[in-house]
């Protein structure tokens, strides 16, 4: 039996009500995020329900991506995030497992590519 245990996140961000400065969803700390290393990254909602989990080589410009392209799985959900973990994980195999793995454990409501009993 392997025993995960999920991280400590390095930074956690939320949406802002009424943002003064530029920002992107509600979101104005984005350059909290690290630009150089890599991780994990967990979208919640407003009742700290998971929705969406993902992996980067590079954290900051992979979760703006979320916000700004039409392919992401959150696409047509954007609104509905309103806090961000991030989690430092450098290695590309230790993220892949912890994506799998908090997707399924947490039950990660827009990863259906990634459950194992969807």
């Amino acid at each position: 039996m392997i025993t995960i245990t999920i991280p400590t996140p390095e930074v956690i961000i939320y949406k802002q009500k009424a943002p003064e400065l530029s920002h992107i969803y509600g979101f104005t700390d984005f350059h909290l995020i690290t630009r150089e290393k890599g991780g994990i990254f967990m979208f919640y909602n407003s009742k700290d329900e998971l929705l969406f989990v993902g992996k980067a080589r590079k954290l900051r410009q992979r979760i703006k991506k979320h916000f700004e392209d039409t392919v992401s799985p959150i696409k047509n959900h954007r609104d509905e995030v309103t806090k961000i973990e991030v989690y430092i994980v450098e290695d590309p195999v230790e993220r892949e497992i912890y994506e799998t793995y908090i997707a399924n454990k947490l039950g990660a409501k827009y990863n259906t590519d990634k459950l194992l009993n969807p």
